[in-house]
């Protein structure tokens, strides 16, 4: 298993388009994206740079491994 890489809010929803989530609103910092199928909503702060639990979190939610991720960025 790879290490968390540090990213920011911006690159995480970014990456998140990729494997189909689409943005569906935005509250302040924190953006909601939604996918569809598989059924899955996370919320991402856009900040300059993500915490590793944060990252971490999101991650279990969207229902992908760091190295998954990483190959979308």
């Amino acid at each position: 298993m790879s290490k968390l890489p540090v990213v920011s809010g911006w690159e995480c929803v970014k990456a998140l388009q990729k494997v189909g989530f689409v943005i569906r609103r935005q509250t302040g910092s924190h953006i909601v994206m939604k996918r569809h199928n598989p059924k899955a909503q996370v919320v991402v702060p856009n900040h300059n740079e993500l915490d590793k639990g944060t990252l971490k979190s999101i991650l279990r939610q969207a229902g992908l491994t760091v190295d998954e991720f990483i190959a979308l960025l």
